[in-house]
């Protein structure tokens, strides 16, 4: 079933499999742990910036005109901007779009009036007609009537996604109506219903069988998820739930943090609107535990024999030539062929800067021809069996596009961090800076 192939695939594998474990001291976690500022050259500005202005006209170009609603992939070897063939709208993507109508706004990307039309026409569709259970989305959706597709599931973290994005624009612009729609879509999740009477969210919900029966109750990348419902000012969870994942730890070479059997996104998306940095709550700095994830990942790649080498790593959930997989390590997830994912890299450009910017630099210096294209560069390629795919992921481009604003500029962490909600949730779960 196709809604159970992207984040909710590695929930399945995963379940039920690991516990919670006594975390060592903090020193020994921060061992690997890098500051966040950075200065960037005027070349890698220049071609970050380059990057973002091709995502941004991903989200614009490929989102329809009416219902706002973002195509879950669409064609990067096109010489139009026509809205792609494809009907699947992925309600993640959307999410990631309005940050990204914030991020072209800010640059001067596209024009202002059109960017604020069209974020008004997104809030208003999605408050309604479209489908909605309890306040929540459904994961894939017609583009143009927003009617789900077949055998699609409610989801809470694709929701979360969304909300990111919808909480973003309400921070971001300074525009009564769309605040008022914002909060109107925010304050209608029924968070405690996702729960199921449980200890942890339900991975979603099916409209012939009811919830599924795995849950979100291992880290990963749902901690926007609890704290979106945490700091709920209609519909929240206790406070106590955040305690209630496990955090695992994950031991490759020398780097130990907390992980799990997923593929790298999940130590990346919430920290796309959320600030973790120089905080912590009463299990982890997850800013510092996502730096050291990072390196065991590039670590990882190069130890595998496979093609991998300082200019060429980096594998997350992504297509590969046989479709789509979710794949990764540490430990060796999925058929990891050689094949590098760009947005492994780019989506974690805050964590390892110059690694990462290394990475995406060659990848363009050396394929550009085949692997760039009118989006920036295409999901995932393996140069050496010339495969190059022809799509790009919205989902994929976003985590791009904003970890590389929140590197230049930490637009997006400033822009969402002015959400009362936001901070009151952080505080609330523990976390304290430092």
């Amino acid at each position: 079933m196709k809604a159970i192939t992207r984040r909710s695939a590695t929930r399945l594998l995963a379940g039920g499999l690991l516990s919670g474990v006594v975390l060592p001291p903090l020193t020994q976690r921060l061992a690997f742990a890098a500051p966040r500022p950075v200065t960037l050259s005027d070349a890698d500005s220049a071609f970050l910036d380059e990057m973002e202005r091709q995502a941004c006209l991903y989200f614009y170009e490929q989102a329809d005109p009416n219902t706002g609603q973002v195509l879950d992939r669409a064609n990067n070897r096109a010489t139009t901007g026509q809205l792609d063939s494809r009907f699947a709208s992925s309600v993640a993507a959307t999410g990631f779009g309005l940050t990204a109508l914030c991020i072209a706004d800010s640059r001067g990307y596209l024009p202002a009036d059109r960017i604020r039309r069209r974020v008004l026409s997104t809030l208003q569709f999605h408050l309604r007609p479209m489908p909605t259970e309890h306040g929540f989305y459904y994961h894939f959706n017609d583009v143009k009537t927003g009617l789900p597709l077949l055998n699609i599931e409610v989801s809470p973290i694709d929701t979360a996604i969304l909300l990111c994005g919808v909480l973003t624009c309400r921070a971001y612009f300074n525009d009564a109506k769309i605040s008022d729609l914002a909060t109107q879509i925010y304050n209608r999740v029924d968070w405690p219903w996702m729960l199921n009477n449980g200890d942890t969210f339900a991975l979603g919900w099916l409209p012939a069988t009811g919830f599924i029966n795995v849950r979100w109750d291992h880290y990963a990348e749902m901690m926007m998820m609890y704290l979106l419902a945490i700091g709920s000012p209609t519909h929240p969870i206790d406070p106590s739930f955040w305690a209630n994942f496990s955090r695992p730890r994950m031991r490759f070479q020398r780097f130990n943090y907390i992980g799990s059997r997923d593929p790298l996104f999940v130590h990346l998306y919430s920290h796309a609107w959320f600030d973790f940095y120089r905080k912590r709550d009463a299990f982890a700095d997850y800013f510092a535990n996502s730096v050291t994830a990072v390196r065991a990942h590039k670590a990882f790649c190069l130890s595998l024999n496979r093609g991998y080498t300082d200019d060429y790593w980096g594998v997350s959930a992504s297509d590969w030539q046989h479709g789509y997989t979710a794949w990764g390590g540490p430990p060796l997830m999925g058929p990891v062929d050689g094949s590098v994912v760009p947005c492994a890299t780019a989506g974690s450009l805050p964590f390892l800067p110059q690694d990462c910017l290394r990475v995406l630099r060659s990848l363009k210096d050396n394929y550009e021809q085949y692997a760039w294209g009118r989006y920036g560069p295409c999901d995932a390629l393996h140069p050496s069996l010339s495969w190059y795919d022809s799509d790009v992921l919205g989902i994929d481009l976003g985590i791009s596009l904003l970890a590389a604003e929140n590197l230049r500029s930490g637009f997006v962490w400033k822009t969402f961090m002015q959400n009362p909600e936001a901070s009151n949730a952080m505080r609330l779960a523990g976390f304290r800076s430092y």
